[in-house]
């Protein structure tokens, strides 16, 4: 069931987000499911820029994810290892390039268009070391549904402010898009992570300059002025070629 109370609140950190950060831009055309899945498993436990340059190399040194499929896991990892975490990000991948070209007899995610959201997480959580966050950021970014990504930035800045209170992403991504009005999915979560990267840090998070101090109930707010600021809006998702 909706809660009315809750939803007209992310409503109203989504449009306070808005006015500081802007609408993000999104990507110039919509990515292959297959290329973000790929995309959001490098971008697991490191920097955008970092999963950018890994996901680079898988995709300027083969033609296609079924040359990717046939090499050895270690010979995968030796291409992505900038996004650190080399071995497991290998096996997932690799694991997963096998798996859907022994099921449907090629490496394409593009029935998924006729799959609910729903089908689509079940599906892909199937999968060894692909869970809901990565599943969902298919559906936003690659399907175009209104569905918000819970990442670590997320998760820490949703329960910060006090829209939720859990106590792991999958359950703030339950509870945060049971109650997500239409068309904000891509505008939330982009800002969120935003917010999480420049200002609502995990040690000493810059409320003095945050937009959203009026709002968070955050009981330890830190308003000490703030002298140097750094701004990083690159986002890996919107620029999966």
């Amino acid at each position: 069931m909706v809660n009315s109370e809750l939803s007209k609140e992310i409503k109203t950190v989504n449009k306070l987000l808005i006015k500081r950060f802007g609408i993000p831009a999104k990507s110039r055309k919509t990515p292959d499911p297959v290329d973000l899945l790929i995309a959001t498993i490098l971008s697991q436990n490191t920097n955008d820029r970092n999963s950018y340059k890994a996901f680079k190399n898988l995709k300027d040194n083969f033609i296609n994810w079924d040359e990717v499929e046939k090499l050895p896991s270690s010979k995968i990892e030796k291409y992505i290892n900038i996004a650190g975490l080399g071995k497991q990000k290998s096996n997932t991948i690799k694991g997963f390039l096998k798996r859907i070209k022994q099921a449907n007899g090629k490496i394409s995610l593009t029935y998924f268009k006729n799959k609910s959201n729903d089908e689509v997480i079940e599906e892909l959580t199937g999968y060894k070391g692909i869970g809901i966050k990565t599943a969902s950021c298919v559906l936003l970014f690659s399907l175009e549904r209104n569905v918000c990504p819970v990442d670590t930035h997320v998760h820490r800045t949703t329960n910060r402010i006090g829209l939720v209170s859990t106590n792991t992403p999958d359950k703030t991504f339950l509870i945060l898009n049971k109650n997500l009005s239409t068309g904000i999915a891509h505008q939330l979560h982009t800002n969120l992570i935003r917010l999480g990267r420049e200002i609502c840090k995990p040690a000493n998070p810059l409320c003095s300059m945050c937009p959203l101090i009026k709002v968070c109930r955050y009981p330890k707010k830190n308003t000490e002025p703030v002298n140097r600021f750094k701004s990083n809006n690159f986002m890996l998702l919107d620029n999966v070629p």
